[in-house]
């Protein structure tokens, strides 16, 4: 369980942010949503980018650059570095609730990624793993505070948060679809580590409006959300100091039981994330901070987010498992033209491009009706379990060499799970900045990304696991698990929408009258 560090100042230190009239907006939103829009956008082309190439750069062979490793364990490993990356987003969301503040937790995320990229245009191995392991920390830092920013530049009850975090999606896809070709053309050009330089570029862009745009910033943001005592300073000081070593002690067990260190790296990563994400519930249950009705709003909670990472093991497989389906098993060759396997990573964003601005729209002006969060879940991981059926087919059907996959095929896989991403995860995001106890306001993004380690370490550890057997087992598994999600969000239907309703505002308010919590909301 996570300590309950002593706060000095209450609960109403994360106030609203009321919008004045200074502010002219952005396409009808708050001003300051149109710094972190560009903000985000260039920090997600520098880790889209980075990522698109990542695969590849582990398993190219040495004399063309890369790191020399078997595809296999190459898989294993940047599975593990992304569920890393989610991880240390705890980290990010104590320091800023505890410590410095959205703000600031976001602008140090910012450089330690940008020390990151810049390691990784060095040509040395040590130095690629230096730079790999810092981009993984600093995404830690930086990626819950920024989305909690986004959320805080709203009133309480504003009907336009949902519409916001779907133009926040959108930000994040224009850098996405945009840095595989250019990331990828410039390693087709000058090497995986010029592809890097591109990569840093993008990200000291980033950090320069974030700098230049913190006028427009809620004061809120600048501080800690509940500042620690002297005492809880000493405390917070003994815990992590604990829990590097207890990761540190982890880590030599699974040195001492398994043969292979990658196994040993995987096993630990799963392990941490599957026990920082039940202490993170148990604790948020149990705080005394914590009233009845948050308690409420928690249990509507970790259904969806049980959900999202079912979905999540299925998406973060495009810079994985799907990666090397474009590398081994399709067909690039169309016409005397050469398909770059970079560029599938496009797709995704593409399709998102499209969807994300004609969502905003229609889920600000459906607020409080139909489609509810849970019917929006439900639909988004259907078509995730689609796309892992149709995965599952292509590997048994496709087996690489002399039998490749139509160029086609792969674009349609990540058309159908992109359809369903766009349903969840913006809709996720801004679920969490609603249900989230205010006393762990500034945690609620790392909570949510806390999933997606979950799921990335868990995706490596099957993948390890499968090791030798064809691709089409592991997908044919997450489909079944989106089978059995879809049941159960089917069952919890209507109780996960009586409470979403209450906090979005219901359209109607006589159905709301008649909310009953989930499960014993009883103060602990």
């Amino acid at each position: 369980m996570w300590p309950e560090f002593t706060s000095e100042k209450g609960n109403d230190a994360m106030s609203s942010y009321q919008i004045g009239k200074s502010h002219r907006g952005f396409f009808g939103h708050p001003s300051g949503l149109g710094w972190l829009f560009s903000m985000e956008m260039c920090e997600r082309f520098s880790y889209y980018g980075m990522r698109a190439i990542l695969l590849y750069f582990v398993i190219d062979e040495g004399i063309n650059g890369g790191l020399g490793i078997s595809e296999p364990i190459g898989q294993a490993l940047v599975a593990a570095y992304g569920a890393s990356a989610y991880l240390l987003a705890i980290v990010g969301g104590i320091l800023s609730d505890r410590v410095v503040g959205l703000w600031k937790a976001t602008l140090y995320g910012g450089v330690v990624i940008m020390f990151g990229h810049l390691a990784l245009t060095l040509p040395t191995s040590p130095m690629s793993w230096v730079g790999i392991c810092c981009i993984a920390l600093g995404t830690g830092l930086l990626k819950p505070n920024l989305q909690a920013m986004f959320g805080e530049v709203y009133a309480e009850g504003d009907p336009r948060r949902h519409g916001g975090f779907q133009l926040m999606y959108f930000s994040v896809n224009i850098g996405a679809f945009l840095a595989p070709f250019v990331i990828g053309g410039m390693r087709a050009a000058g090497g995986y580590h010029a592809g890097f330089s591109a990569a840093a570029i993008g990200m000291a862009l980033s950090l320069l409006i974030f700098i230049v745009g913190r006028s427009r910033m809620p004061e809120s943001v600048m501080t800690a959300s509940q500042p620690l005592s002297n005492g809880g300073q000493r405390r917070l000081f003994i815990f992590t100091l604990g829990s590097v070593v207890a990761v540190g002690a982890l880590f030599l067990g699974f040195i001492v039981l398994l043969p292979d260190i990658t196994d040993a790296i995987v096993g630990t990563v799963a392990t941490v994330a599957a026990i920082v994400a039940v202490a993170y519930f148990v604790t948020m249950f149990r705080s005394k901070k914590v009233n009845a009705d948050e308690r409420s709003y928690l249990r509507a909670y970790l259904p969806l987010w049980l959900a999202a990472m079912v979905v999540w093991m299925i998406e973060e497989q495009a810079a994985v498992k799907m990666a090397s389906f474009a590398l081994s098993n399709t067909q690039l060759n169309v016409g005397g033209f050469g398909i770059p396997p970079e560029w599938y990573q496009s797709i995704n964003p593409w399709v998102c491009l499209i969807a994300a601005p004609i969502l905003a729209y229609w889920f600000t002006r459906r607020a409080g009706k139909f489609p509810g969060v849970i019917h929006k879940f439900i639909f988004g991981t259907v078509l995730l379990g689609t796309s892992a059926l149709l995965m599952g087919v292509g590997f048994a059907t496709w087996t690489g060499g002399e039998s490749l996959a139509p160029w086609w095929f792969l674009a349609l896989v990540f058309v159908v799970q992109t359809t369903g991403i766009v349903f969840i995860s913006p809709v996720g995001a801004a679920a969490t900045t609603l249900l989230m106890p205010r006393a762990f306001k500034g945690q609620g993004m790392a909570v949510w990304l806390l999933n997606n380690a979950l799921a990335q370490g868990l995706a490596a550890v099957i993948i390890r696991l499968l090791a030798g057997v064809n691709d089409s087992v592991f997908y044919y598994i997450l489909t079944a698990a989106t089978v059995v999600t879809v049941v159960v969000l089917g069952i919890l239907a209507t109780r996960i929408s009586a409470i979403t309703s209450l906090v979005e505002g219901p359209a109607d308010p006589v159905a709301a009258s008649n909310v009953e919590p989930i499960g014993d909301s009883r103060q602990a």
